[in-house]
């Protein structure tokens, strides 16, 4: 599970938890929700290309926080195609929503920890 993280009008931060899925070749995370949530209220309000949006997932000592800008995606194929990488990524299909729709977020920050293992110290005591 992640976070996802738009904001209102006033500036102030809506944080929600999502299902995120990461395409690096094209350089966008992709959210499948509704087009009645608070996330995509948030996001169309916007200028168009500056609803900032932040993704993050916390897995024990490893965490990942993906930050761009969001557009709000309706068409079929694009739905379809985010339905696909979600069910790849979580091991289910989500059931039929003629409401849904995807919210890609070309990512211009990446920041993580993926190992938080400190070596052991080789000195010995004399």
């Amino acid at each position: 599970m992640c976070t996802s993280t738009t904001f209102r009008s006033d500036g102030s931060p809506h944080v929600v938890p999502v299902g995120v899925t990461l395409d690096i070749d094209a350089g966008v995370a992709r959210v499948l929700t509704r087009k009645s949530s608070k996330n995509v209220a948030n996001i169309q309000a916007s200028r168009p290309g500056e609803a900032r949006v932040a993704v993050g997932q916390v897995d024990g000592g490893r965490w990942a926080t993906l930050a761009g800008t969001a557009e709000v995606l309706t068409d079929a194929a694009a739905v379809a195609n985010a339905v696909a990488r979600y069910a790849d990524r979580y091991g289910r299909t989500p059931a039929p929503d003629p409401e849904r729709v995807v919210i890609e977020i070309t990512i211009d920050r990446a920041m993580g920890q993926v190992n938080t293992a400190r070596p052991k110290s080789t000195s010995t005591a004399t």
